[in-house]
Protein backbone atom coordinates (compact mmCIF):
# COMPACT_ATOMS: atom_id res chain seq x y z
CA UNK A 1 0.00 0.00 0.00
CA UNK A 2 2.93 2.15 0.90
CA UNK A 3 4.35 1.64 -2.73
CA UNK A 4 1.27 2.53 -4.16
CA UNK A 5 0.53 5.82 -2.54
CA UNK A 6 4.25 6.39 -2.90
CA UNK A 7 4.12 6.04 -6.72
CA UNK A 8 0.43 7.91 -6.91
CA UNK A 9 2.13 11.08 -5.68
CA UNK A 10 5.48 10.42 -8.03
CA UNK A 11 2.65 10.11 -10.95
CA UNK A 12 0.66 13.22 -9.47
CA UNK A 13 4.17 14.92 -9.59
CA UNK A 14 4.57 14.06 -13.31
CA UNK A 15 1.59 16.04 -14.43
CA UNK A 16 2.91 18.85 -12.12
CA UNK A 17 6.05 18.31 -14.53
CA UNK A 18 4.36 18.05 -17.83
CA UNK A 19 6.23 14.51 -18.67
CA UNK A 20 5.16 13.61 -22.30
CA UNK A 21 2.58 10.52 -21.22
CA UNK A 22 0.71 13.44 -18.81
CA UNK A 23 -0.12 15.65 -21.97
CA UNK A 24 -3.37 15.04 -23.17
CA UNK A 25 -4.69 14.78 -27.01
CA UNK A 26 -5.24 17.75 -28.85
CA UNK A 27 -9.03 18.89 -30.00
CA UNK A 28 -7.70 18.52 -33.51
CA UNK A 29 -6.85 14.89 -32.41
CA UNK A 30 -9.68 13.96 -30.98
CA UNK A 31 -11.85 15.63 -34.25
CA UNK A 32 -10.12 13.66 -36.25
CA UNK A 33 -10.95 10.37 -33.98
CA UNK A 34 -14.68 11.22 -34.62
CA UNK A 35 -14.05 11.56 -38.24
CA UNK A 36 -12.97 7.67 -37.74
CA UNK A 37 -9.40 8.62 -38.42
CA UNK A 38 -6.99 7.97 -34.90
CA UNK A 39 -4.70 5.52 -33.78
CA UNK A 40 -2.64 5.05 -29.94
CA UNK A 41 0.07 3.71 -28.89
CA UNK A 42 0.61 1.37 -25.75
CA UNK A 43 4.41 1.90 -26.10
CA UNK A 44 6.04 4.60 -26.95
CA UNK A 45 7.01 5.57 -30.05
CA UNK A 46 5.15 2.70 -32.56
CA UNK A 47 1.07 3.16 -32.97
CA UNK A 48 -0.96 0.09 -31.82
CA UNK A 49 -1.68 -1.89 -35.81
CA UNK A 50 -5.50 -0.98 -36.70
CA UNK A 51 -6.06 -4.62 -37.30
CA UNK A 52 -5.95 -5.35 -33.32
CA UNK A 53 -8.73 -3.27 -33.20
CA UNK A 54 -12.70 -4.33 -34.44
CA UNK A 55 -13.61 -2.55 -37.77
CA UNK A 56 -16.06 0.12 -35.61
CA UNK A 57 -15.64 0.69 -32.26
CA UNK A 58 -18.99 1.83 -31.96
CA UNK A 59 -21.03 0.23 -28.57
CA UNK A 60 -17.70 -1.59 -27.87
CA UNK A 61 -17.07 -1.32 -23.52
CA UNK A 62 -12.84 -0.58 -23.54
CA UNK A 63 -11.31 -0.51 -20.29
CA UNK A 64 -8.11 1.63 -20.38
CA UNK A 65 -6.18 0.04 -17.74
CA UNK A 66 -3.45 2.27 -15.47
CA UNK A 67 -3.92 4.46 -18.98
CA UNK A 68 -4.63 8.21 -17.30
CA UNK A 69 -3.02 11.23 -19.07
CA UNK A 70 -6.26 12.30 -21.55
CA UNK A 71 -4.36 10.07 -24.47
CA UNK A 72 -5.58 6.76 -25.13
CA UNK A 73 -9.24 6.78 -23.60
CA UNK A 74 -10.31 9.80 -24.97
CA UNK A 75 -9.36 9.06 -28.37
CA UNK A 76 -11.32 5.42 -28.15
CA UNK A 77 -14.33 7.40 -26.49
CA UNK A 78 -13.81 9.86 -29.41
CA UNK A 79 -14.43 6.84 -32.05
CA UNK A 80 -17.54 5.59 -30.86
CA UNK A 81 -16.14 3.40 -27.85
CA UNK A 82 -17.92 2.65 -24.43
CA UNK A 83 -15.03 4.02 -21.94
CA UNK A 84 -13.66 3.74 -18.61
CA UNK A 85 -10.27 4.73 -17.96
CA UNK A 86 -8.59 3.24 -14.30
CA UNK A 87 -5.56 4.96 -13.09
CA UNK A 88 -3.79 5.52 -9.59
CA UNK A 89 -2.76 9.17 -10.24
CA UNK A 90 -6.27 11.38 -10.22
CA UNK A 91 -4.17 14.22 -11.35
CA UNK A 92 -3.48 11.99 -14.59
CA UNK A 93 -7.51 11.19 -14.27
CA UNK A 94 -8.00 14.72 -14.18
CA UNK A 95 -6.41 15.18 -17.89
CA UNK A 96 -8.84 12.32 -19.17
CA UNK A 97 -11.63 14.41 -17.94
CA UNK A 98 -10.15 17.41 -19.22
CA UNK A 99 -10.72 16.52 -22.39
CA UNK A 100 -14.21 14.97 -21.90
CA UNK A 101 -15.18 18.07 -21.09
CA UNK A 102 -13.76 20.22 -23.39
CA UNK A 103 -14.60 18.01 -26.59
CA UNK A 104 -18.03 16.65 -25.49
CA UNK A 105 -16.90 13.58 -24.96
CA UNK A 106 -18.35 10.55 -22.24
CA UNK A 107 -16.12 8.57 -20.26
CA UNK A 108 -16.29 7.42 -17.38
CA UNK A 109 -12.20 7.96 -15.05
CA UNK A 110 -11.70 5.80 -11.70
CA UNK A 111 -8.87 5.85 -9.17
CA UNK A 112 -7.79 2.82 -7.86
CA UNK A 113 -5.28 0.06 -8.56
CA UNK A 114 -4.49 -2.04 -11.60
CA UNK A 115 -3.96 -5.21 -9.54
CA UNK A 116 -7.52 -4.75 -8.14
CA UNK A 117 -10.64 -4.20 -10.08
CA UNK A 118 -13.18 -5.34 -7.72
CA UNK A 119 -15.52 -2.22 -8.92
CA UNK A 120 -15.92 -3.92 -12.33
CA UNK A 121 -17.83 -7.02 -12.49
CA UNK A 122 -16.68 -10.34 -14.35
CA UNK A 123 -17.01 -9.92 -17.94
CA UNK A 124 -17.39 -6.09 -17.81
CA UNK A 125 -15.24 -5.51 -20.94
CA UNK A 126 -14.88 -6.51 -24.70
CA UNK A 127 -11.32 -4.94 -25.07
CA UNK A 128 -8.61 -3.85 -22.29
CA UNK A 129 -5.63 -1.04 -23.61
CA UNK A 130 -2.90 -1.18 -20.95
CA UNK A 131 -0.17 0.93 -21.80
CA UNK A 132 3.39 0.76 -20.00
CA UNK A 133 2.87 0.75 -16.70
CA UNK A 134 3.23 -2.55 -14.80
CA UNK A 135 7.01 -1.11 -14.01
CA UNK A 136 5.28 0.61 -11.08
CA UNK A 137 3.66 -2.80 -9.74
CA UNK A 138 5.94 -5.24 -7.91
CA UNK A 139 4.00 -8.21 -8.83
CA UNK A 140 2.37 -8.25 -12.15
CA UNK A 141 0.72 -11.41 -12.21
CA UNK A 142 -2.49 -10.48 -10.23
CA UNK A 143 -3.20 -7.68 -12.87
CA UNK A 144 -3.38 -10.28 -15.85
CA UNK A 145 -5.64 -12.56 -13.71
CA UNK A 146 -7.56 -9.37 -13.37
CA UNK A 147 -7.83 -8.13 -16.35
CA UNK A 148 -9.09 -12.15 -17.27
CA UNK A 149 -11.41 -11.74 -14.82
CA UNK A 150 -13.10 -8.16 -16.07
CA UNK A 151 -12.77 -9.63 -19.88
CA UNK A 152 -15.73 -11.24 -21.72
CA UNK A 153 -14.69 -14.39 -22.75
CA UNK A 154 -13.02 -13.84 -26.91
CA UNK A 155 -12.30 -9.99 -25.74
CA UNK A 156 -9.17 -8.61 -26.34
CA UNK A 157 -5.93 -7.34 -23.89
CA UNK A 158 -4.00 -4.74 -25.57
CA UNK A 159 -0.71 -4.28 -23.51
CA UNK A 160 2.56 -2.91 -23.83
CA UNK A 161 5.40 -3.55 -21.47
CA UNK A 162 9.32 -2.97 -20.79
CA UNK A 163 11.78 -4.98 -21.62
CA UNK A 164 13.58 -6.06 -18.73
CA UNK A 165 16.79 -5.74 -20.06
CA UNK A 166 16.53 -2.06 -19.78
CA UNK A 167 17.32 -2.60 -16.18
CA UNK A 168 20.26 -3.89 -16.77
CA UNK A 169 22.41 -1.60 -17.22
CA UNK A 170 23.95 1.73 -15.21
CA UNK A 171 21.05 5.08 -15.84
CA UNK A 172 24.35 7.22 -14.78
CA UNK A 173 26.80 5.68 -16.94
CA UNK A 174 24.26 5.17 -20.27
CA UNK A 175 23.91 8.80 -19.95
CA UNK A 176 27.92 9.27 -20.19
CA UNK A 177 27.63 6.74 -23.43
CA UNK A 178 28.85 3.99 -21.64
CA UNK A 179 26.20 0.56 -21.71
CA UNK A 180 27.60 -0.87 -17.74
CA UNK A 181 25.87 -3.77 -16.76
CA UNK A 182 25.13 -3.04 -12.90
CA UNK A 183 21.61 -4.92 -12.21
CA UNK A 184 20.30 -8.31 -12.48
CA UNK A 185 16.96 -9.16 -13.87
CA UNK A 186 14.22 -9.26 -12.45
CA UNK A 187 15.06 -5.83 -10.96
CA UNK A 188 13.43 -3.95 -7.85
CA UNK A 189 13.54 -0.16 -7.23
CA UNK A 190 13.49 -0.98 -3.49
CA UNK A 191 16.22 -3.14 -3.31
CA UNK A 192 18.87 -3.18 -6.32
CA UNK A 193 19.48 0.78 -5.61
CA UNK A 194 21.53 2.03 -2.37
CA UNK A 195 18.87 3.24 0.50
CA UNK A 196 20.23 6.68 -0.06
CA UNK A 197 19.59 6.81 -3.68
CA UNK A 198 16.10 5.44 -2.64
CA UNK A 199 15.58 7.38 -0.04
CA UNK A 200 16.35 10.37 -2.98
CA UNK A 201 13.22 8.77 -4.90
CA UNK A 202 10.68 8.85 -1.62
CA UNK A 203 12.03 12.61 -1.08
CA UNK A 204 11.74 13.79 -4.38
CA UNK A 205 8.48 11.95 -5.53
CA UNK A 206 10.43 9.87 -8.20
CA UNK A 207 8.48 6.34 -9.47
CA UNK A 208 10.15 3.75 -8.19
CA UNK A 209 9.93 0.38 -10.67
CA UNK A 210 10.43 -2.82 -11.20
CA UNK A 211 11.87 -4.87 -13.88
CA UNK A 212 9.85 -8.21 -14.33
CA UNK A 213 11.20 -11.24 -16.03
CA UNK A 214 9.81 -11.90 -19.94
CA UNK A 215 8.44 -14.96 -18.55
CA UNK A 216 5.87 -13.20 -15.86
CA UNK A 217 5.31 -10.46 -18.77
CA UNK A 218 3.92 -13.02 -21.75
CA UNK A 219 3.94 -17.00 -20.00
CA UNK A 220 1.68 -14.96 -17.22
CA UNK A 221 -1.11 -13.70 -20.00
CA UNK A 222 -1.19 -16.95 -21.52
CA UNK A 223 -1.31 -18.35 -17.57
CA UNK A 224 -4.07 -15.89 -16.61
CA UNK A 225 -6.17 -17.32 -19.49
CA UNK A 226 -4.89 -15.56 -22.53
CA UNK A 227 -3.48 -16.38 -26.45
CA UNK A 228 -1.07 -14.00 -27.81
CA UNK A 229 -1.83 -13.47 -31.11
CA UNK A 230 0.04 -10.19 -31.90
CA UNK A 231 3.30 -9.03 -31.25
CA UNK A 232 5.92 -6.27 -31.63
CA UNK A 233 8.57 -4.27 -30.27
CA UNK A 234 9.40 -0.03 -29.83
CA UNK A 235 11.80 1.98 -28.62
CA UNK A 236 12.64 5.39 -27.50
CA UNK A 237 12.78 6.79 -30.72
CA UNK A 238 16.34 7.22 -31.16
CA UNK A 239 16.81 8.74 -27.83
CA UNK A 240 18.63 6.94 -25.42
CA UNK A 241 21.99 5.17 -26.26
CA UNK A 242 20.29 1.34 -25.70
CA UNK A 243 18.01 1.92 -29.03
CA UNK A 244 21.32 1.68 -31.16
CA UNK A 245 20.99 -1.92 -30.25
CA UNK A 246 17.84 -3.51 -29.34
CA UNK A 247 14.50 -2.59 -28.70
CA UNK A 248 13.66 -1.98 -24.83
CA UNK A 249 9.27 -2.04 -25.71
CA UNK A 250 7.01 -5.24 -26.66
CA UNK A 251 3.46 -4.70 -27.20
CA UNK A 252 1.18 -7.88 -27.22
CA UNK A 253 -2.64 -8.40 -28.56
CA UNK A 254 -3.59 -11.34 -25.99
CA UNK A 255 -7.38 -13.01 -26.56
CA UNK A 256 -8.78 -14.81 -23.70
CA UNK A 257 -9.49 -18.02 -24.01
CA UNK A 258 -10.70 -19.25 -20.44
Amino acid sequence: MKLIKHNQKAWDKKVEDGVVYTKPASRETIEKAKAGEWEITVTTERPVPGSWFPSSLKGIKILCLASGGGQQAPILAAAGADVSVVDISDMQLAQDRFVAERDGLYLEAIQGDMADLHFFEDGSFDLIVHPVSNVFVENILPVWKETARVLKTGGTLISGFTNPLLYLFDDEQEEKGILDVKHSVPFSGLTAISEKELQRHLDNNLTIEFGHTLEDQVQGQIDAGFAITGFYEDDFGGNRLIDNYIKTFIATKATKIL
